[in-house]
């Protein structure tokens, strides 16, 4: 059946992208606007014009001979290999098992020109290759999950009758698809229906060349005239642009190209400093190679026209099973911020610099960031009721103070970014009830989250003056003392059943409250926040505020090891928390087929299980040999991999990476980072500013900050007490239990870093048991707590406390 359109099938294919387990990921440092994925042994999702801009689905190729066929992606036998390390140039190889065909594909990502080259090589007797090109084209900006649906479902396919050039469009964005030789058929259809697959599968060989297809989930499919050529695929605002793009691709030839290519990548990767034959580091064999490679993997994550944006991964975790818009490949502070801590210990450290000047740029007016964005700015906020992550406000500064220690010279509005943050994490800290732990689920007090905000505000204050500097720090003093109070727990059916005197825990909530878990089966119950455990608390001694020896970061690390270690042919990996619900489930389908599965273990924490080890002396080498193993075939770092029997008809094997994510980029900054701590025994992240303050160890701050997110319940003796707010107020109050004789008011004044506060030295507080305060504002109403109660002169800083509840169980069970 030949020519004219495709007809309209009854109910079209859902529109979905590809697994998120990539095999490589490319671009070419140059004017290109193009980035690939290849996951499979072929093509997955194209991005252009920018890398949180997807376009294509996949280009796979099918191989028939008389009355068979193979689709290479199913066939799943190939391999994949680069000229060298951290040169992302590679060589697919795929061969048959029953049938004796060898296909070689050599993509390469054109530096001159917005187009993908590939040249491919078939070799076999009797057989052609069939190019099969899925359109995904389309603008991805915030979309309500309710449209999902309709984006990319959209798109126009047809062939060219003059040399039956393949094109689609969508969204006012077009892509051509060119081969030399050239094509002997071509044709547009419908996917399952009248796309090139389902010809295949029908009559066993290429029947149908309908001249075009559209609008819907649309597929391309050509015959190529030889067994050997190049294929170009371009990409243009007009039809007319792209066929210019692929057109100069395939005049520039392979070898042009790909010298261009490499050329590009070479300069970028003379300039790294990382440990290897030349910084000797203790390590398994093969780590300065997997280093160049995760290296080079974070610069591909970076866009090419707006300097310093870097999103999270080039992937949509279990994309096959969605159609997301947005993915990994959006930008958060926290991912970024990872990245550039990395690039800086690498050597480039004007990369990271860059990072800095995208973020300070993207910074909103309150001095927070969104939870995560595109690229360039969309039209709307990505969410405006997302709640604001106080660790991603915190990771800029971070890493300023990173740089700023470093001799970096600090980009452009660098300083206004860093008091603006301040203010926010000042008005919002430590903990907000709109704030989310760092895995974007549950609100409450992170130790990773606030041992951030720390180190953020003792940055900010190199930068402030007069009454915001020493607030900054007054506040990052109490915050460090009050840590425990915030995220320790001791006395918990877990310290029993482990023998610790306490725990760090993943999210405090104050009184000892339940968590209301994320990612589980409707109906789930909450759970009591002293049974949730993690390695957030890591970050405490990485980041010099608790002596790794400190047997509250031991005695966590042992029930850590018991509750979310797991062995894997590979070595050890870890899970975020127990009863964590983010991965596939026990039929290995992915996460968004119920939103609920059972969390996998990440390869990112071995890393930070393996800075545990630096700090308390060791060298870490098993954490960075189960790191290496759990890479895919390309080096690739996944976000999770598999944990329990294989799979293999869902390409799950224990050990492997899983449909999740891969790359996830803040994996491979965590294995630099390992490894360059492991070769200077520090930590990436340890400021001297923090250790020279600390010294890892608590403080006894003198000022005690009360806020309705964080109140002070007992003060310890000699310090004194801010009562502290947004707005100004009167502070109505008085001492033991509202003694008639003590009660006066005091009006709130200007603390700094726009706060109101009442000041109650110790002199104030001197021979009284307890304080009770309320507050009324300028307009006379009152706030609506009926009081507020401080016991006073306590011996010291305390803990997490257990729910009321909870503690009367523990305390019946040991009746």
């Amino acid at each position: 059946m030949t020519g004219g359109p495709a007809p309209v099938p009854r109910a079209q294919a859902v529109q979905s992208w590809t697994s998120g387990a990539k095999d490589l990921v490319m671009t070419a440092l140059g004017t290109s606007g193009v980035w690939a994925t290849i996951g499979q042994g072929i093509l997955n999702e194209i991005y252009w014009p920018a890398v949180d801009q997807p376009q294509v689905k996949d280009l796979g190729f099918l191989v028939g001979g008389d009355g068979w066929w193979r689709e290479v992606k199913r066939a799943g036998s190939y391999t994949l290999s680069t000229p060298e390390p951290g040169l992302l140039l590679p060589t697919i190889v795929h061969t048959g098992t029953d049938q004796a065909y060898r296909l070689t594909l050599r993509p390469v990502v054109d530096p001159d020109h917005d187009a993908l080259l590939i040249a491919y090589d078939l070799a076999g007797e009797q057989m052609r290759l069939y190019p099969l090109l899925a359109p995904h084209l389309g603008i991805c900006q915030v979309t309500p999950e309710s449209q999902w649906a309709a984006l990319g479902a959209d798109n126009q396919a047809w062939t060219d009758p003059a040399d039956l050039a393949l094109f689609a469009s969508g969204s006012g964005r077009f892509v051509c698809l060119l081969a030399r030789p050239g094509f002997t058929r071509a044709g547009a259809g419908y996917v399952g229906d009248t796309d090139g697959w389902a010809d295949f599968r029908r009559h066993q060989s290429m029947t149908l060349t309908y001249s075009q297809a559209g609008p819907g989930v649309v597929a391309l499919t050509g015959e190529l005239a030889a067994g050997s050529g190049l294929l170009a695929l371009g990409f243009g605002d007009s039809q007319g642009a792209a066929r210019s793009a692929a057109q100069a691709s395939l005049d520039a030839g392979y070898d042009a190209t790909a010298a261009a290519f490499t050329q590009g990548w070479q300069a970028w990767l003379a300039d790294l400093t990382l440990p290897g034959p030349d910084r000797p580091a203790q390590g398994p064999p093969g780590l300065a190679d997997a280093l160049r490679e995760s290296a080079a993997v974070l610069r591909t994550h970076a866009d090419h026209t707006v300097t310093g944006a870097y999103v999270a991964g080039l992937a949509i975790p279990w994309g096959n099973y969605t159609n997301d818009p947005g993915g990994y490949h959006m930008v958060w502070c926290r991912d970024a911020g990872e990245t550039a801590l990395a690039l800086a210990a690498a050597g480039q450290a004007g990369d990271a610099a860059a990072v800095l000047g995208y973020l300070a740029g993207r910074q909103n007016r309150d001095g927070s960031w969104p939870r995560c964005f595109f690229v360039s700015r969309v039209p709307g906020a990505f969410d405006p009721q997302a709640a604001v992550q106080l660790d991603e406000v915190a990771f800029p500064l971070l890493l300023a103070g990173k740089l700023d220690e470093l001799g970096v010279p600090l980009p452009d509005g660098t300083t206004n970014a860093i008091t603006s943050a301040a203010g926010y994490l000042a008005r919002s800290g430590p903990v907000s009830g709109r704030d989310v732990d760092r895995w974007e689920e549950n609100p409450g007090a992170s130790p990773f989250t606030i041992g951030l905000e720390i180190v953020a505000m003792l940055v900010a204050a190199t930068r402030l003056t007069g009454p915001d500097r020493v607030l900054a720090l007054a506040l990052a003093d109490n915050w460090n003392e009050r840590l425990e109070e915030f995220t320790y727990v001791s006395g918990d059916e877990i310290d029993r059943a482990f023998g610790t005197d306490g725990h760090y825990v993943r999210i405090g909530l104050s009184g000892g409250g339940r968590v209301d878990l994320r990612n589980q089966p409707q109906g789930t119950q909450p759970v009591v926040a002293a049974a949730l455990v993690g390695l957030e608390f890591g970050y405490l001694p990485r980041l010099g505020l608790r002596d790794p020896a400190d047997k509250r970061v031991t005695d966590t690390l042992a029930i850590v090891e018991a509750m979310l270690g797991a062995g894997t042919p590979g070595g050890r990996a870890y899970r975020r928390y127990d009863i964590d619900g983010y991965g596939e489930w026990l039929d290995g389908s992915g996460w968004p087929v119920r939103t609920f599965g059972i969390g996998r273990p990440w390869p990112l924490l071995a890393g930070e299980r393996g800075h545990l080890d630096v700090l308390a002396g060791g060298d870490a080498t098993a954490q960075l040999q189960a790191m290496l193993a759990m890479r895919g075939r390309g080096g690739l770092l996944p976000e999770q991999i598999w944990d329990t029997n294989p799979l293999p008809w869902q390409n799950l094997r224990p050990g492997q990476p899983t449909g999740s994510a891969m790359p996830l980029a803040w994996a491979h900054s965590e294995l630099i980072k390992l490894a360059v701590a492991v070769a200077t025994k520090q930590p990436v992240e340890l400021l001297t500013l923090v250790s020279d303050r600390y010294h890892a160890a608590v403080p006894a701050s003198q000022t005690w900050f009360w806020r309705d997110s964080a109140p002070v319940l007992a003060l310890p003796a000699g310090r004194t007490l801010v009562v502290a707010d947004l707005s100004p107020f009167t502070l109505h109050y008085g001492f033991d239990d509202w003694d008639p004789a003590t009660i006066t008011e005091r009006d709130a004044r200007g603390l700094g870093l726009g706060l109101f506060g009442v000041t109650l030295t110790p002199a104030d507080l001197a021979g009284r048991a307890s304080l009770q305060f309320v507050r009324r504002y300028p307009d006379g109403s009152w706030e609506a707590a009926p009081r507020h109660d401080v016991a006073l002169a306590a011996p010291g800083p305390g803990t997490l406390r257990l729910s009321g509840d909870h503690a009367g169980r523990l305390a019946a069970g040991d009746r």
